[in-house]
């Protein structure tokens, strides 16, 4: 059997991220059903440097955005961060199947031997964003032991990263030191493909590898009994809270929040940022609707069959776009939050698509581990 480890942004760092744990849960899983019990995964419990003066206990120490109303917002909320930290770090000790020790830029030479390691497979989520995480040696897979045909990359993702002349060229080294590379967006391929001689090509979220089936076993039982939207804002959107609010009182809902915004409870909004991984997924599962500007808020949404819309945001909108319009649901997206939506979704069309998406992208992934293994003999 063939043991391959899964390099990704997924624990670390000041704020935690349930798609970003999520989807090296299911990409783990995805890669265990893959050649009858001929691979297996474990996630790479890596930090990279720079998130090593990163405090999710004490988060202000050093964040990413620095002015004083965002400040204000996460001193208010630290309660509820603090207990959303042990929860997903309880989910990371106890539900993740990752590597036995840990690993920075200082002992991943190690990692091979420690872990009895065929290769590595680097995504998913953003690891290849340098306006937010740089030219990572890990995600980029510059370490010695991961070049030589050591390493794939699923569903790795640019974002909205901006390169310039000098960074482009330091982008065309690093990416020759893959085998294969799935992008999760559509906007690189060509760029990538022009400046490689290795398989690329666009597959989906390992979020969406697995079903909502899948899930059930990790999500809670129903948390709240009366019916209730969730608001789920990874950033403040005031649009987006007014549309929340307008639309729950329409119905009748209770508002369930997901987000720093401590001061919403004044306006009867059940704050919930302490919500674990398994409480997250019972949220959504359950919702009469979700509000989110989140991308994998979006995609459990899409899994759970609720009736969603999801909120332009700044660094997310070409995947919110490319997803949606995947999903066939591209009027689920507002800016202004004055858009016509249609009530209804067909949610058999929509998992028709998925489906098909998946076979290709499982399709791909199975290449690419029998490109490796083949490196290997």
């Amino acid at each position: 059997m063939k043991r391959y480890g899964i390099v990704s942004y997924n624990f670390y760092g000041n704020f935690t991220n349930y798609g970003s744990m999520l989807q090296s849960w299911a990409l783990c899983r995805a890669v265990n059903r893959l050649g009858e019990g001929e691979y297996s995964a474990v996630v790479v419990d890596y930090l990279p440097d720079i998130l090593l003066d990163k405090d999710p206990l004490n988060p202000m120490k050093n964040m990413w955005d620095t002015d004083p109303a965002s400040l204000e917002m996460c001193r208010q909320s630290l309660p509820a961060i603090r207990e959303n930290y042990r929860k997903f770090r309880d989910f990371w000790k106890e539900r993740m199947d990752k590597t036995l020790r840990s690993y920075t830029s200082q002992n991943f030479s190690e990692v091979i031997a420690a872990e009895g390691l065929d290769g590595f497979i680097c995504g998913s989520d953003t690891i290849f964003n340098i306006n937010e995480l740089g030219f990572d040696d890990g995600y980029y897979a510059v370490y010695p032991c991961m070049k030589n045909g050591h390493t794939v990359a699923y569903a790795a993702s640019f974002g909205d990263a901006v390169f310039d002349e000098k960074t482009f060229r330091l982008l065309d080294k690093k990416l020759l030191n893959f085998k294969a590379i799935g992008l999760r967006e559509e906007e690189m391929i060509s760029y990538v493909r022009e400046h490689t001689s290795v398989p690329v090509r666009k597959v989906i979220d390992p979020s969406l590898l697995l079903t909502a089936e899948d899930y059930d076993p990790l999500a809670e039982g129903r948390l709240i009994q009366e019916k209730y939207l969730l608001l789920y804002a990874r950033r403040h959107n005031p649009a987006m809270t007014e549309y929340a609010e307008k639309l729950a009182a329409r119905h009748g809902w209770k508002i369930v929040e997901i987000s720093l915004r401590a001061e919403n409870s004044a306006r009867g909004h059940r704050m919930f940022y302490e919500a674990g991984i398994e409480e997250f997924l019972s949220l959504v599962k359950y919702a009469e609707y979700v509000v989110t500007n989140s991308f994998h808020g979006m995609i459990f949404s899409v899994q759970y069959r609720r009736p969603f819309v999801i909120f332009s945001r700044a660094q997310c909108d070409t995947k919110i776009r490319e997803l949606l319009a995947m999903f066939g649901l591209s009027d689920r997206k507002l800016i202004s939050g004055n858009e016509t939506v249609r009530e209804d979704m067909d949610y058999d069309a929509v998992h028709a698509k998925i489906a098909a998406a998946r076979k290709e992208s499982i399709r791909f992934l199975s290449m690419e581990l029998n490109i490796m293994s083949r490196e290997e003999s």
